[in-house]
């Protein structure tokens, strides 16, 4: 196990800058805890986390794969910590694809992504604090989120590997230190980011045990094939998973959660395609990927860009 990862143990140190500089959405992503400081741990909601880029590529799958090539050199030039991440992950992959047993047109870059995720280093952080926010506008994903590919990649991946998993339900735990999250009555939630787990409940109250969580998740995928660390049979969990709270406790200042998945659940829907194609001609996809969005499921994208007006700045390539 190494620095920077699930199951990693770090000084007290560490933890305290860790906790000190806590952004709550990825928080317990990757360090254990240090029990000298769970009295800084702090209080947050459990919600649907509606700043969240939660895009499940419905429809522009074959658009996106044509779009990111260049996309890629783009972000890879532009962002140290994925290009290092990317460089040593394809690497890895390069070493252990020959053992394995993939779907069919699951690419080597889908599995260099779940690798990059899952190596040393704060990729995954800052990766998934800037998922948490990247869905806060439209704009804001085109303008800001740099990370477009890797959400991309590990989406597809997940997709793909959950298509032909079996089970295709597991029961998963996640402990997190530092935050206590408190789900608001009858309320969905969504984690909103690529949210590790763990099939043994121990390994998970090592990450932390302010917050302890019980996942029923059917979405979320084992990638311990795909893993830098292998021996902790994480289950990662996408963004745009719903779940119903069906159960909520304290004990001796620790929140206890229990999830049950619901359905798949997202705002946005192929938003860089829309952007780069759909401006000239109409496209065929939905603004948004679930029931209940309204006008913006009946009229075309392209429509509403007219409505709009001028979009975002994104590369011209």
């Amino acid at each position: 196990m190494g620095p920077g990862h699930p199951g990693t143990n770090i000084s007290w140190a560490l933890a305290l800058v860790s906790t000190l500089s806590f952004i709550p959405p990825s928080e317990g992503e990757r360090t254990r805890m240090s029990r000298r400081d769970v009295f800084l741990s702090k209080e947050s909601v459990l919600d649907m986390a509606p700043s969240s880029y939660d895009d499940q590529y419905r429809g522009c799958i074959e658009a996106m794969e044509a779009e990111i090539p260049k996309l890629f050199q783009y972000e890879y030039s532009l962002n140290k910590d994925f290009a290092e991440a990317w460089y040593s992950a394809t690497f890895r992959w390069e070493e252990r694809k020959g053992k394995m047993v993939v779907p069919p047109g699951f690419k080597d870059q889908y599995a260099i992504a779940i690798f990059s995720y899952t190596s040393n280093g704060p990729l995954h952080k800052i990766f998934n604090d800037a998922v948490r926010q990247a869905g806060q506008s439209r704009d804001y994903y085109l303008r800001s989120f740099n990370f477009k590919v890797l959400h991309y990649y590990l989406t597809r991946a997940l997709q793909m590997l959950d298509a032909v998993e079996s089970p295709t339900c597991h029961k998963v735990f996640r402990g997190i230190k530092g935050v206590r999250f408190k789900p608001e009555p009858r309320k969905p939630v969504r984690f909103g980011q690529f949210t590790s787990s763990s099939k043994d409940d121990q390994s998970a109250l090592s990450f932390g045990e302010d917050t302890f969580f019980s996942i029923h998740t059917c979405y979320g995928v084992n990638i311990r094939n795909f893993s830098f660390f292998p021996s902790e049979e994480e289950v990662l969990i996408p963004p745009f998973e719903k779940f119903k709270v069906t159960d909520f406790s304290t004990m001796s200042r620790k929140n206890i959660i229990t999830l049950q998945s619901v359905e798949k659940s997202s705002v946005y829907n192929c938003e860089f395609v829309k952007e780069r194609r759909c401006k000239a001609s109409w496209c065929p996809f939905n603004s948004a990927s679930h029931p209940g969005t309204g006008i913006l499921q009946i009229i075309p994208i392209c429509w509403l860009m007219l409505l709009w007006g001028p979009q975002p700045w994104i590369p011209l390539f």
